[in-house]
């Protein structure tokens, strides 16, 4: 097999997996949604906690297990389902399942971010929902294992914290500290040799009150861009960017602070921010606004597409109302930035129809992405000079 990136359809939520072809077969999940009507099988919810477990390795003691659950930021649509379905606590605690329930799912290291979960706290009534909670307790129950053992933790026991927390909160914390505008290649404690991970945001606090108010009001989450070989001992051409629900502020930043070297905003394959928001491309409003204006500046953040490059929606069925999100004026941006490189916009609640849709899977391969073999769909080229043009050849 070679490296592949999934996602799950989900609603209006995340849930991506990636899976790489290393000697470990390490699978990297990220955000999780998965709905209780799923498990009624009469429902016609599509049912992502089975199709994960399919996809998982188990332990020696039959236990499944992700190697790495990255949490972009605390909304429940990123992070429902959590409790139920995975292990919270120390791997000696684990509860074997009744006879006919599923195995709770066992991380063995999270990647997760104080800074965003300060700023979610600061927002204007807003409440946690109970996985996050649980998930926060976790957070902190690692971090304080780490501090008192002055160690990095066996499977069960890591983190690595993304961003540096303000006022000295992650001092100490180097060895499972990823700086913003820093590379790290270890991935539950093991360099696969196929993966580097580029630290985007969130971003760190800014003395300019103004701007650090947007951040907090725009959803500051978890930027990464991963590069990724299709197998051991080939490059690492296949670019997938990732930002949970960064919205308008923060993309229009990443520009400033991006647009003399574009490489860190480069992608194959982007999920599109904020279920494909409106709102990660604008300051307007889409339903009340008679003539929203896209903000350029987010908008060439999110425009540096490789050539084929493949635009995924995380999100209901796209229609032109007033609905936001999924965004219909977003999702036309999206398409006119994929048609640009010869690419294409895809929403995983329409793949391949939106009465029946499944998983969409992107193999990477040494020329990049191709659609998974379940579909049996290339991604073809149909680009003119500015796909020829691209900057990161793919053979």
């Amino acid at each position: 097999m070679s490296s592949r990136i999934t996602s799950f359809p989900v609603d209006n939520g995340d849930m991506t997996l990636i899976e790489l072809d290393d000697a470990s077969q390490t699978k990297i999940l990220i955000d999780v949604h998965i709905r209780e009507a799923a498990d009624n099988e009469d429902d016609p919810t599509f049912d992502a906690a089975g199709e994960l477990r399919r996809r998982l390795k188990r332990d020696e003691k039959g236990r499944p297990y992700v190697d790495v659950f990255l949490q972009t930021h605390p909304d429940q649509d990123h992070l429902k389902g959590l409790q139920k379905h995975f292990h919270l606590g120390s791997v000696d605690d684990y509860v074997e399942p009744e006879e006919g329930e599923e195995p709770k799912i066992l991380i063995h290291e999270i990647w997760s971010s104080p800074i965003v979960w300060r700023r979610a706290d600061r927002r204007t009534g807003h409440t946690l929902c109970e996985d996050a909670k649980v998930f926060n307790t976790e957070a902190k129950r690692r971090v304080k294992l780490f501090r008192e053992k002055k160690k990095i933790g066996g499977p069960g026991d890591r983190i690595r914290i993304i961003g540096e927390d303000e006022n000295g909160k992650t001092d100490g914390l180097d060895t499972i500290l990823a700086r913003v505008d820093t590379t790290f290649t270890k991935v539950n404690e093991r360099d696969t040799g196929i993966v580097e991970v580029y630290v985007l945001g969130p971003l760190p606090s800014m003395d300019d009150e103004e701007k650090e108010e947007l951040l907090t009001k725009n959803r500051s989450s978890v930027i990464l861009q991963f590069r990724i070989a299709s197998q051991p001992g080939q490059a690492k051409n296949n670019w997938f960017l990732c930002g949970g629900d960064a919205e308008v502020a923060i993309w229009r930043e990443l520009w400033s602070k991006y647009n003399q070297d574009r490489t860190p905003l480069r992608y194959d394959i982007l999920l599109t921010p904020h279920h494909c928001s409106w709102h990660s491309l604008s300051e307007d409003s889409w339903s009340k606004s008679t003539d929203p204006k896209v903000d350029p500046d987010a908008r060439s953040a999110l425009s540096q597409a490789e050539r084929k490059a493949i635009l995924i929606a995380s999100s209901k069925p796209i229609k032109d109302d007033d609905i936001d999100p999924p965004c219909w004026g977003a999702k036309k941006e999206y398409e006119a930035i994929a048609k640009e490189v010869g690419g294409q916009f895809l929403c995983t609640g329409e793949h391949p129809n939106a009465k029946n849709p499944e998983p969409i899977e992107i193999r990477l391969t040494s020329s990049g992405p191709q659609m998974g073999a379940r579909r049996a769909t290339n991604i073809t080229a149909v680009a003119g000079a500015t796909a020829a043009s691209s900057p990161k050849a793919h053979g």
